[in-house]
């Protein structure tokens, strides 16, 4: 088990960047507000409300006992938790088929549904059925529900169904003999101290409820927001639950408290572990009632353990708890207030990703940076001399300090002048050219190094004695800060300046090598040095090499890091993810975006212009289902493809519906993200061959003849094959550079 973080480390370290990453939810107006909660083995860490609770009609602050709606919580927390105590009690056989406790339910082959399909989703049944067959309350939606007619057999999709839990609901009060809300507050809510949970919260708890949406002029606080459940009185099993924060906390240390036996506890450890196993659901992993990986996982913080589970709610509502680091995220908002165009997902797996990343963190274990190497030597390389330093957002020291406020608030260093990459100092501007700016904190000029030039000028550098480089990479040849580093190691070079690398890790780690090399004539700024995709270095070990291999004879000095070794992933140094760039948001996408990303001068979209850029990939003229069925037909290690449909809100089709796929890792151990990009490149090329539009797909990939085989329909294994050697050989020609065992 990894040893937690102390509190007021991991309030400075993480809280600042939950802090950061709800402003700018706010400030895009994603949500009205919300409130964070991150408890580790038992403790919270930290807890704190943001923004309003309501806008519309009057303005009303959040405060952190705010109820929430809960929306698709209620699935997990009462109906499937509900589910399994009745199968713990021997009550509920999950394999059983429905209809052994529903006999009406059956008819158009649904008499062969199980329990478990319909808590893993795959049952077949409609994700809703129409709002008028509720009318009239539960007793007739019932009677709707069972002469549906299936849209799949059981068991051969997944499809998430608001009837498949709303059917669970129904189990439940059948065999308890106790309607769905009663039996939860007997046996879940009132054990636990839950007090503060409940269907159709009393008034007192509704006068403090966020404020969600207006039907028929009146605005609904305390009333459940999904329409079905409304008119069912407020209670389905699908959705009408309220709660807070701290009871959310409750249930959640239950569920981690249930690894033990104890009598006392909410299930017995047998139950939890059939709760929380990661079930095959036609591609997606999902719990009972809980989701695991799959195309719905985007609130899931990215780096954590595969044991984690959770769930999230239209409201704006996310649970995950994650038993291998001892953690529980829980963030709760309304975003649906005042005007149901909100969107959270990704702020709560953001939000996730930084509770885990600290998580993995630990002293003994920790990797230093080489701007933390530096600062323990009082900058010895930089004393009597005049700096400039190459920057952005990513350039922090382990404690999250910027790396520019270090070096202009160090006696021993007279910073002078400062330098930005693509997308501006502050790593926000996605944009052709980007301008000069002054850095407000220190007063000092930023030359950009994306607009008018890309190279450092003799003129910019004549007041410079020493340049520093301090930007985290992400481990793949056409990412530009590589290119901005060699451009200015050469000016460097050319002015007689020595140049300093600040080492930092490689998140992809760097004993993986997959993807071919550039061929001969190909060079420009997304394709500077002749590397494979994933190339596996440091900024420091390629830095080294490109010195060597274009002889341009900078007086080159890496600091190193200290504490790393070539087998680790971001994950594995305790270091946090920060977002490289605005559509680089998390380790997984760093990951796929060397096998996604090459494809992305095709004319099909990569995800840009939604919650999660190269985590989904798709088109108007794309099948979905297809085309994962196709995908996944490769069976590639570590990964699975999700069918979907998306609609970009800027960049390629913006505003058009596409259809595509998500792909979710599974196994970051054996997941390659270029066998992933040639899977789907051929499975486009196999089902497409018409629509996909390869002109420009050279500009990011740079080798001929592996865009032949792509054209020519060759299988993923026969493309790799075509650049094995050079890839080989290129492991031989970095040794001599690499630092790091």
């Amino acid at each position: 088990m990894l040893s937690a973080a102390p509190p007021a480390e991991w309030r400075e370290a993480v809280g600042d960047d939950i802090d950061q990453a709800v402003r700018q939810a706010l400030d895009q107006k994603k949500m009205p507000g919300c409130v964070v909660l991150v408890a580790r083995e038992g403790e919270v860490l930290y807890k704190k409300a943001h923004g309003n609770r309501r806008i519309e009609p009057s303005l009303e602050p959040m405060t952190v006992d705010t109820v929430f709606d809960m929306a698709s919580l209620t699935k997990p927390i009462v109906t499937a938790t509900s589910v399994m105590k009745l199968v713990e009690a021997g009550k509920i056989e999950l394999d059983a088929p429905v209809a052994t406790y529903l006999p009406e339910f059956r008819g158009h082959g649904k008499e062969v549904i199980t329990i478990k399909q319909l808590l893993i989703h795959t049952s077949g049944l409609t994700p809703d059925n129409a709002l008028a067959d509720y009318q009239n309350g539960w007793p007739d939606a019932y009677q709707k529900i069972c002469d549906l007619k299936l849209l799949s057999e059981p068991g051969q999709r997944f499809r998430y169904s608001d009837v498949g839990f709303l059917l669970l609901g129904e189990v439940v009060a059948r065999v308890s003999g106790l309607p769905l809300n009663e039996y939860a507050t007997q046996h879940i809510f009132q054990p636990l101290g839950m007090r503060e949970t409940s269907f159709n919260p009393s008034e007192a708890l509704a006068a403090r409820a966020a404020t969600t949406t207006q039907v028929d002029g009146k605005w609904l606080r305390g009333t459940v927001h999904d329409p079905r459940a409304r008119l069912c009185g407020g209670v389905a099993g699908h959705a009408g639950l309220f709660s807070t924060a701290d009871d959310l906390l409750r249930y959640a240390r239950a569920m981690l408290d249930a690894r033990s036996q104890q009598s006392s506890n909410l299930l017995k450890p047998q139950t939890l572990t059939a709760m929380t196993t990661a079930y095959d659901a036609a591609g997606n992993l999902r719990g009972l009632g809980w989701d695991k990986q799959s195309g719905y996982s985007s609130n899931r913080g990215k780096s954590m353990s595969p044991s984690a589970y959770g769930h999230g709610g239209f409201t704006g509502t996310a649970l995950w708890i994650d038993p291998e680091l001892e953690l529980v995220v829980i963030f709760l908002s309304n975003r649906v207030h005042p005007n149901e165009k909100g969107s959270i997902n990704a702020l709560a797996g953001r939000i996730g990703t930084i509770a885990a990343d600290a998580c993995r963190a630990t002293e003994s274990a920790s990797t230093k940076l080489g701007i933390d190497v530096l600062s323990q030597r009082r900058y010895d390389l930089l004393k009597g001399k005049r700096v400039g330093l190459i920057a952005n957002h990513t350039s922090r020291n382990q404690a999250g300090k910027p790396t520019h406020v270090l070096l202009a608030e160090a006696p021993e260093v007279d910073l002078v002048a400062l330098f930005s990459p693509e997308h501006g100092f502050a790593g926000q501007l996605d944009q052709a050219n980007v301008g000069d700016m002054v850095e407000p904190e220190t007063g000092l000029a930023i030359h950009s190094l994306y607009g008018k030039t890309r190279t450092p000028t003799p003129q910019q550098l004549e007041a410079v004695d020493i340049m520093v480089f301090d930007i985290q990479d992400i481990g793949c040849r056409f990412y530009t800060y590589l290119s901005t580093m060699g451009l200015a190691m050469q000016a460097a070079a050319e002015q007689g300046i020595p140049f300093v690398v600040l080492d930092r890790p490689n998140p992809l780690g760097g004993a993986v090598i997959e993807g071919p090399l550039l061929d001969q004539d190909v060079q420009s700024f997304v394709a500077f040095h002749s590397i494979p995709v994933r190339h596996g270095m440091t900024i420091g070990e390629l830095a080294k090499l490109m010195n060597a291999e274009r002889g341009w004879k900078t007086d080159l000095t890496v600091v190193p890091l200290t504490g790393w070794k070539r087998n680790q992933l971001l994950f594995d140094t305790g270091l946090p993810w920060r977002n490289t760039s605005p559509n680089m948001r998390s380790l997984t996408q760093a990951m796929i975006y060397p096998g996604i990303g090459l494809l992305e001068t095709t004319n099909v979209s990569v995800g840009r212009g939604t919650d999660t850029p190269f985590e989904v990939l798709g088109a108007p003229w794309i099948d979905g289902q297809k085309l994962a069925a196709q995908i996944n037909s490769h069976q590639l290690p570590g990964m699975k493809a999700v069918g979907i449909e998306f609609t970009p809100e800027s960049s390629k089709y913006q505003g058009t519906p596409c259809g595509g796929v998500n792909f979710v890792i599974t196994d970051w151990e054996t997941f390659r993200p270029l066998d992933l990009g040639w899977a789907t490149a051929a499975s486009l090329r196999l089902l497409y061959r018409d629509q996909w539009e390869t002109d420009r797909l050279p500009i990011l990939l740079g080798n001929e003849r592996v865009q032949r085989h792509i054209l020519q329909g060759k299988t993923p294994q026969e493309i790799s094959a075509a650049y094995q050697d050079s890839t080989d050989e290129f492991a031989k020609r970095r040794k001599p550079y690499l630092i790091y065992p």
